[in-house]
Parts: structure tokens; C-alpha cells; sequence
């Protein structure tokens, strides 16, 4: 093969990731045969594992579902674990899937209703921090019953558009409903001052509502998919998921919100910073004028989506239904309701989705390797032998860590199904299992704001076009995000330990 050939191969691998990432899964991809050759199956599960943690790590140079793949691959030809075995792994979870494909998707089509909720809470609302805490609790509620990434995308679409308006009216040209991200240079100096501040409430704004996103999405079983794998695994229903979970999350959830307020009345950490007076009056008139030009259709889908969001919340709470079927109702109400029908149209909604429902099956992929070389039964052994009154605070410190630097659906799957093990295995009681089901749930939820590593919704937003236009870097995220970290924690830990 010719040099200029191995150069493009080179060049098309894992695309536009840096060139030392793709030489270190390279190195991963030759690593593993000769540690399995060598060693044993063992120690070459523990590499596997620690490189696909890597993958997760490194989410913001490349997506993990190709490099995390091909580790996935590598596994399954060289016997760690077979076809079958992850085909078990993925029916035993299929409700997560479900509730990734039809869930996600059925929200898309309640993005308007949702946009004309937190618009009006943007601009109707004077006081910033009022305004903080309807953001963060709004988000919380929402991610209680609808998706996280959903939420957040909904967040993101209102900040980019408010944004555009501002920008455009300050550079003197005329408001257009299309987003334009672009910087503008002719941006008088007099507007300047405004725009950075107006990043800056936007950067706030933001970060209450992700970490609401967080708090909501703890405390029932469809605001994270791995609620609802734990869930399914120790036999919960939305109200009993709910209710077990309580002790936990409510005392976390006063935290949080308590946390909003501190941090806006102190300004610490990039908070604090209020509307300018001017960037208030111009959008204002704009939502004015979208509500004056709003049709009479456009107002029939708002309430249509109104009454659907009713739907979905009472069957979710009466368990109508699996999660993805509720979610595949909602996707045909509104699509019917709203005359929504055709294909592309429909296709869309499947879009933010399916890229980690994808993932989810390479972590099933992991998974049916951990399970096969035992690989986790002599750390949860070591644990479990523990005084069990300190076995809940241990799981949700080691879920805790891993979540905040990798992916806590996947450090959930693990957990919980290890736990699920020693149950079957008769090592624990029923009730010592369901305590430890809390923590797990608790543990992969709380710590992991800590990086956008851990949360799907908080890689999303710093990966999305708002991010470059508001200044949210990875770093101004993660020191953001800390105060957040470090209470929900503290709190998180205490529950877990004295409460339950």
C-alpha cells in the first residue's frame, strides 16, 4: 500500500479528531490482542474498560460511539464475549431504548409549547434571581417527566434565538426569525458593554437550567435513562420509584435551588449578572410582535400540545403503558393533531436520539464483557463485605467519581446489574438491594453535574451552537457548575447515609 493511500486512511479515521487521539485508539486497538495473548482475559478487561472510560472522557474530541465501538468489536472477536450475549443484554434493556427513541422524539413535537413557556418566563419576570430559580425549577419538573436532553435543547433554542434578536437589532439590521450565529463586526462599541453582559446572564440562565435538568431528572424513572434501567432491574413503577427516591432528592432539590439563590445574591462563580435595561426593551417588543403575528393554528397546536402534556403525565404516573409506548402515543397524537404527516417531517424528531441510543448499545456491548470475565466481583465482593450501614455512602462515592469523568448511564448499567447479581446469589437481602438501588440511582445523577462528561444533557449544551456565542467554554463550565457539585454532593451523601 502506498504511502499517499496509508496518509488518507490515516486522514479519514475517526474524522476530524486530533491526530494524537486517533494514534491512542490506535494504540488501544493493537494493546488489546497482545495484553490477551500474553496476560490473561481478565487484566485485558480491565484495559478495555479503562479505554472505554477514556472514549467517554475525551466525548468533545470525538463522539464516543466510534471509537467506543471499535473497542466493543475488538472485544466480541476476540471471545471476551459473544453476539448472543450482547443481543441479551440489549432485549434485557429495551425499555431504555424504547424510551430514547420514542420518548425523545415525542417532546420534539412539544418544542413550541415548551419555547412559549420559558419565553414568558424570560421575558415577563424582573427579578434575576425569581428568574434563576423559575428556570432551574421549570427545568427540574420538566426533566421529571420528559427527557433531560430535550429540556436542554429547548433551553438552547430560546437563548440562540434571543441572542440573534439582540445581536441583530444592536448591529442595526433587521430581525429575522432565522438564527444567525455568526458574529457581526460592525457591532457598535456603544452595544458592546450589553453584549457581554447579556452572555453573561445568558451563561447563568443556562447553568441553573442544566443543573435543574439534573435535579428533576433524579427523581423519576423516565428523566434519565438509567432510572429507569434501575428501575426496570429492581421491578419499580413510576410512583414507587418516586416515593423511594424522595428522602433522597427532595433535601436535593431545596439544596439546589437554595444554591441558586446564594450564588446570585453573591455573584460567585460567573453568576449574578442582571438583563441590561436595553437588551430587556428589545426583547420584549419582539415577543410582543411574534404574539400579535401568532395564527389561529399555531394557537390550536399550543393547546394541542397542552393537552398532551396532560396525557403524558397522568399515564406515566398511572403506568399506563411501557415509557417508549407512551412516548410512540405521544409522537402520533401530535403528529395527528397537528398535521404532521409527512416523512421527513417525522424523521426529524428521531434525529437528537438515536446517536446515543446507539452508544447505549456499546455500553451493553461493555457490559456483556464485564459480565463475562466477572471483572467487578471483587470490587463489589470488597464492598459488600463492608458494615452495611456504610455500603449505601460507598456506592454513591464510587459512582459518584466514575460518573463525573465518564458517561453515568453506562456506570449505572454496571452497578446496578453486579448488585442485582449478589441479590440473585442470595449474598444480600431484598431490602438491603433496593437501598443500594437508591444510591446507585442517586450517585450516577448528583456527582456527575461536576463535567459534561457525566451528563448527556450537559455535554449537549457545551457541544451546541449557544456555546461559542455565550462564551461557555469546558472550563467556565466545570468551575460553573462546581458550587453545584460540591452541595448536591454533600447532600446527595447525607441522604443516602442517614435518611434511608
Amino acid at each position: 500500500m502506498s504511502k499517499s493511500v496509508t496518509q488518507a486512511l490515516f486522514h479519514n479515521f475517526l474524522g476530524s479528531a486530533p491526530v494524537w487521539y486517533k494514534k491512542t485508539i490506535i494504540a488501544f486497538l493493537l494493546l488489546n490482542p497482545l495484553c490477551f495473548i500474553l496476560l490473561d482475559p481478565f487484566v485485558t478487561g480491565w484495559l478495555l474498560i479503562a479505554e472505554f472510560i477514556f472514549t467517554l472522557a475525551m466525548a468533545l474530541k470525538c463522539y464516543p460511539l466510534q471509537p467506543g465501538g471499535l473497542l466493543a468489536i475488538q472485544a466480541v472477536a476476540m471471545g471476551m464475549t459473544s453476539t448472543q450475549a450482547v443481543f441479551d443484554e440489549t432485549i434485557a434493556n429495551i425499555e431504555v431504548l424504547y424510551l430514547l427513541i420514542f420518548m425523545v422524539a415525542g417532546i420534539y413535537f412539544m418544542k413550541d409549547l415548551l419555547l412559549y413557556v420559558f419565553t414568558k418566563i424570560l421575558v415577563k419576570v424582573k427579578s434575576k434571581m425569581v428568574l434563576s430559580l423559575l428556570f432551574s425549577l421549570v427545568a427540574a419538573v420538566l426533566s421529571a417527566f420528559l427527557d433531560a436532553l430535550t429540556v436542554t435543547a429547548v433551553l438552547i433554542s430560546v437563548s440562540v434565538g434571543f441572542y440573534t434578536i439582540y445581536h441583530k437589532v444592536a448591529s442595526g439590521k433587521k430581525v429575522s426569525h432565522e438564527h444567525d450565529h455568526s458574529e457581526d463586526t460592525s457591532l457598535h462599541e456603544y452595544h458592546r458593554s450589553d453584549l457581554d453582559k447579556f452572555r453573561s446572564f445568558l451563561r447563568s440562565l443556562m447553568m441553573h437550567g442544566a443543573v435543574g435538568t439534573a435535579l428533576g431528572g433524579v427523581c423519576t424513572l423516565v428523566g434519565e435513562p438509567q432510572n429507569l434501567l434501575i428501575a426496570k432491574v429492581a421491578g419499580w413503577e413510576f410512583a414507587e420509584f418516586f416515593i423511594r427516591m424522595m428522602p433522597v432528592t427532595m433535601p436535593v432539590l431545596a439544596a439546589g435551588l437554595l444554591t441558586v439563590v446564594v450564588l446570585e445574591a453573591t455573584g460567585w462563580f460567573g453568576y449574578g449578572e442582571k438583563l441590561p435595561a436595553e437588551v430587556r426593551s428589545i426583547l420584549e417588543n419582539v415577543d410582543a410582535e411574534h404574539d400579535a403575528n401568532r395564527t389561529k393554528r399555531q394557537k390550536a397546536a399550543l393547546l394541542v400540545q397542552g393537552a398532551v402534556a396532560i396525557f403524558l403525565v397522568l399515564a406515566l404516573g398511572f403506568h399506563l403503558a411501557a415509557v417508549g409506548i407512551i412516548g410512540l402515543t405521544v409522537i402520533v397524537l401530535l403528529t395527528a393533531m397537528n398535521g404532521i404527516v409527512e416523512e421527513h417531517q417525522i424523521g426529524k424528531s428521531f434525529e437528537e436520539g438515536l446517536p446515543f441510543t446507539a452508544l447505549l448499545v456499546v455500553f451493553f456491548a461493555i457490559v456483556a464483557v464485564i459480565h463475562e470475565q466477572h471483572l467487578f466481583n471483587p470490587i463489589i465482593a470488597a464492598v459488600l463485605e463492608m458494615d452495611e450501614a456504610v455500603q449505601p455512602g460507598m456506592f454513591f462515592i464510587a459512582n459518584g467519581v466514575l460518573s463525573a469523568i465518564s458517561d453515568n448511564v453506562f456506570v449505572a448499567t454496571v452497578y446496578i446489574n453486579e448488585v442485582k447479581q449478589a441479590l440473585d446469589a442470595g449474598t444480600i437481602s431484598r431490602e438491603h438491594f433496593e437501598l443500594l438501588a437508591i444510591s446507585i440511582n442517586t450517585g450516577t445523577n448528583l456527582p456527575s453535574v461536576a463535567t459534561p462528561n457525566g451528563q448527556a444533557a450537559f455535554l449537549f449544551l457545551l457541544t451546541s451552537a449557544l456555546a461559542p456565542l455565550i462564551r461557555l467554554s469546558y472550563g467556565r463550565m466545570v468551575i460553573m457548575a462546581m458550587p453545584y457539585t460540591i452541595v448536591l454532593s454533600i447532600v446527595g451523601y447525607l441522604g443516602v447515609t442517614y435518611m434511608l
